[in-house]
C-alpha cells in the first residue's frame, strides 16, 4: 500500500532500506487504523449520534456540534479503507491518481474535513458566547442546529469550486473552457485558505477568550459566567485534538503548492518524500475519525447516562420500560 516507486532513478539506491523500513511501519499502522480504528470509529461516531438524538431534550450546545463532527467522522471512517489500501505509490492500488474515481471521493473527503474544522472551531467561539452572555441564549441549541446545516451548505460549496480545478486539470485538452483552470494545486490552495488559514485562528482566539473567563467571573452572571472545568478540559482538548490531526494534511497540501507555484522543475527525490508525506498527513487526518468521539466519550459527563438510556431502550425494544427511580445509569462501557 506505500511505496517505494518514487526512488527509481533518483540515484539514491543507498536510501532503499531505509524507505522499505518505513513502507513497512507505515503499512502496519494503516492495517491497525483499518483493523481497529475504523471499527471503533464506526461504532462510537454511531453510539454518540444515537445517544444524544434519543435524548434530544438533554442535548446542549456543544452536543450537536460534537454530533455535526460525528456525521463527518461516519464519512471519513467510509473513505479511510479506500484511501489507505489505494495509495497511488502501490503497484496494486485499484486505480491512480488521475482517475475519475479518485476525484469523486476528494468531493466527501474535503466536505468531511471541513465540516470537523469549522464545527471544532464554532464550538469554541460559541462556548465563549455561552459563558460570556449566559441570559442572552445567542449560543442555544435551536440556533446551533442551524448553524450545522449551514457548516454543510458552506463545505459543499468550498468543495464545489475546488472540484472543478481538480476536474479540469485532467480534461482541460478536451474542455475548451478549462484552458484556463488547469491547475490543480490552485484547488489545494482553496483548501488551505477556506479550511486551515481562517478557521485555525478563530479556534486559537476562542480558546484565549475562553481562558480568560475561565479566570474570572462575568459581570453579566457570576453563578453561570465560570465554565465547568470538565467542559473547559473537553474543549481544550478538542480543538488541540482536531487541529493537531489536520495540520500536517494542510501543510502538505501548502508545500506541494508552494513547490509547483515557483515554475521550476521539481527534484523526483523531493516530489517523492513530498508524495510520502501527503500519505502520511492522510493517516493522521484520518486517525481524527476514531480519536474524536473517544475523547467525548471519556471527557463528557453527561453522555454515559445518554448511553445508558439509549442501550435499556434498545433492550426494551416495543415493550413499556419501567422508569429507574435513581436516575438513568450512570454510564455503559463499550
Amino acid at each position: 500500500m506505500w511505496g517505494c516507486i518514487w526512488l527509481n532513478g533518483t540515484g539514491r539506491g543507498e536510501e532503499l532500506p531505509t524507505c522499505q523500513d518505513l513502507q513497512l511501519g507505515l503499512s502496519v499502522l494503516s492495517l491497525l487504523c483499518l483493523a481497529a480504528g475504523v471499527p471503533v470509529g464506526l461504532c462510537y461516531n454511531g453510539l454518540l449520534v444515537l445517544a444524544n438524538l434519543h435524548s434530544k431534550s438533554s442535548m446542549t450546545m456543544p452536543d450537536v456540534y460534537f454530533v455535526n463532527m460525528a456525521v463527518a467522522g461516519l464519512v471519513l471512517n467510509a473513505l479511510a479503507p479506500v484511501y489507505l489500501l489505494g495509495t497511488p505509490g502501490s503497484a496494486w492500488a485499484p486505480w491512480s491518481v488521475s482517475s475519475e474515481a479518485h476525484i469523486a471521493l476528494l468531493i466527501p473527503f474535503n466536505v468531511s474535513s471541513l465540516v470537523a474544522t469549522y464545527s471544532t472551531t464554532l464550538l469554541s467561539l460559541d462556548h465563549y458566547i455561552e459563558r460570556a452572555l449566559p441570559r442572552t441564549h445567542m449560543a442555544s441549541v435551536h440556533n446551533t442546529r442551524h448553524v450545522c446545516g449551514f457548516i454543510w451548505g458552506g463545505a459543499l460549496l468550498t468543495s464545489f469550486s475546488s472540484l472543478l480545478f481538480y476536474i479540469c486539470s485532467r480534461v482541460s485538452s478536451r474542455v475548451l473552457e478549462c484552458a484556463k483552470m488547469q491547475s490543480a494545486e490552485a484547488a489545494d490552495a482553496i483548501l488551505v485558505l477556506i479550511g486551515y488559514a481562517v478557521p485555525a485562528p478563530a479556534a486559537i482566539y476562542g480558546l484565549v477568550l475562553i481562558s480568560r473567563i475561565h479566570k474570572a467571573d462575568t459581570p453579566l452572571d457570576q453563578d453561570s459566567g465560570r465554565l465547568d472545568p470538565s467542559a473547559h478540559r473537553l474543549l481544550v482538548a478538542t480543538v488541540c485534538t482536531q487541529f493537531g490531526l489536520w495540520t500536517p494534511h494542510y501543510l502538505t497540501l501548502l508545500g506541494h503548492t508552494v513547490l509547483v507555484s515557483r515554475g521550476k522543475p521539481v527534484d523526483v527525490h523531493y516530489a517523492g518524500i513530498m508524495h510520502l508525506a501527503k500519505d502520511l498527513s492522510k493517516f493522521l487526518a484520518f486517525s481524527s475519525s476514531f480519536v474524536m468521539p473517544l475523547l467525548y466519550r471519556y471527557m463528557n459527563k453527561s453522555f454515559p447516562s445518554k448511553l445508558g438510556r439509549l442501550m435499556k431502550k434498545m433492550r426494551c425494544g416495543h415493550r413499556h420500560c419501567s422508569p429507574d427511580p435513581a436516575g438513568a445509569p450512570a454510564g455503559v462501557d463499550i
